[in-house]
């Protein structure tokens, strides 16, 4: 791994709620993907309206970490099972990443992780018992209706990108943010 970039830019909520929230849509997506990867608790359906989170403050600051790949990096071929194995090492780096937006928190701001949810090997949702850490779990952007991917590519100008037959994308990025200027 080259290098991580931690990029960050502050928004009104009222003008990313209305440029990129569709919750209707994205909300398809995530419920989709458990199917497919299984349910967590950071993502739909849930039991409150979204809608009251965004209105609940008025500043969002958009938190991306872009992980640049080395050029040897880039250049392997892995094996499915090898891709699949450095991308779950990314997905824990997460973790360590969300810490850095735990501390910017207080009683007039929200945290927003860095997509779905990985704080235990496997969510309890799956089993339909309550999140053994609530404390700490918070939602993604994603989960509460936002394009992130449109969103990233307007406000930092980079495309979000995919790993594929066996390499690495040049980069990985993952988005969180804060919302904050309680209302």
């Amino acid at each position: 791994m080259s290098e991580i970039r931690k990029l960050t830019a502050d928004v009104e909520v009222q003008q990313f709620y209305d440029e990129y929230v569709d919750f209707e849509k994205v909300s398809k997506l995530c419920i989709e993907e458990q199917e497919m990867l299984g349910y967590n608790w950071n993502y739909p359906p849930f039991d409150f309206d979204v809608d009251d989170v965004w209105n609940s403050y008025s500043k969002l600051k958009i938190i991306a970490f872009k992980i640049d790949f080395s050029q040897e990096e880039l250049e392997h071929t892995f094996s499915d099972q090898e891709l699949d194995f450095v991308l779950k090492r990314f997905e824990r780096l997460k973790v360590k990443l969300m810490n850095e937006i735990y501390m910017m928190e207080n009683e007039d701001s929200l945290g927003l992780y860095l997509g779905k949810c990985n704080m235990c090997m496997r969510c309890t949702r799956e089993f339909g018992a309550p999140c053994k850490m609530p404390f700490k779990m918070r939602y993604s952007l994603e989960s509460l209706g936002g394009e992130v991917d449109r969103a990233v590519e307007d406000i930092f100008g980079y495309e979000i990108l995919y790993a594929h037959d066996g390499k690495l994308p040049e980069y990985l990025i993952f988005v969180g943010g804060l919302l904050y200027d309680k209302k």
